[in-house]
């Protein structure tokens, strides 16, 4: 059984307690009470390669990465250093997330919000509205081709936008085919947890042009943020880097400052 086996078998263990809790009609009525959704289309296509800051305690690759007792905090220190969409991992078993994260997120920033986590029903995309998010990331490994279909058409349905992230060529396609307008390229291999920073130059030059393209994994600082920009990406998700930062705002804000380089506009 690979990690992401292990990973979406007890996601789906936590999702069916949750199910039981919550009905789905309560989902949808909060739903329909969450603030308006906020699309932040308009920052990743625009001249500047934008930066998605994560709120991560910890990963299955590196274990615990930081405590965040405040993860509201932290996402006023990416949003003030510039960041166009916080991320919030909600799995918990092994990133130690929550849906509490998610909603002291939404309370406290006016960026988007995306909700980072291994999506396989509908149910969790009513979930991620409900409490706020804006963004919703559906992981092509995770889903059969049907299913990926239909979460990419519900989520756009009930306001929010799907990053659909791949690893491999053959995901790509699958990405495209599912009507995918933004995609994440992942430099880590789900099954595996080995980072592969090539991976993203390999797979952008494939993609249409019009679909935004976000460069996953392996940011380590500004530097590597421009070689992804050198390969097309409209948008790059840091996590790791910045939770371990001792001055995350300043971190967020040396990589918008670098991706704000006239430079980049004729390379992208």
């Amino acid at each position: 059984m690979s990690v992401l086996d292990e990973i979406l078998e007890g996601v789906r263990a936590d999702l069916a307690a949750r199910q039981r809790s919550v009905p789905l009609d309560r989902l949808k009525e909060a739903a329909g009470r969450a603030p308006a959704p906020r699309n932040p289309c308009a920052a990743f296509k625009g001249e500047d390669v934008a930066v998605i800051a994560e709120v991560k305690r910890a990963s299955p690759s590196k274990g615990a990465l930081a405590a965040i007792a405040d993860p509201a905090a932290l996402a006023r220190d990416y949003e003030a250093g510039g960041a166009c969409v916080i991320s919030v991992l909600t799995e918990s078993r092994r990133f130690g997330g929550s849906l509490d994260d998610l909603d002291a997120v939404r309370r406290t920033v006016q960026v988007p919000v995306l909700r980072k986590d291994f999506v396989v029903s509908s149910y969790q995309l009513w979930e991620a509205r409900a409490h706020g998010a804006d963004v919703v990331l559906l992981i092509v490994a995770a889903l059969e081709q049907s299913p990926l279909v239909s979460l990419v058409e519900r989520a756009a349905s009930i306001g929010m936008l799907p990053l659909v992230e791949v690893h491999t060529e053959p995901e790509l396609d699958r990405a495209l085919d599912a009507g995918a307008t933004v995609i994440g390229v992942n430099a880590r291999n789900l099954a595996t947890l080995k980072v592969d920073r090539g991976i993203f130059g390999r797979i952008a030059g494939q993609i249409p042009d019009g679909i935004v393209k976000v460069a996953e994994s392996g940011v380590r600082g500004p530097r590597d943020l421009l070689a992804y920009a050198a390969s097309g990406a409209d948008a790059v998700l840091v996590g790791e880097s910045l939770v371990t930062e001792k001055d995350p705002r300043n971190a967020v804000a040396d990589l918008v400052t670098a991706g704000s380089h006239p430079a980049l506009r004729g390379e992208r």
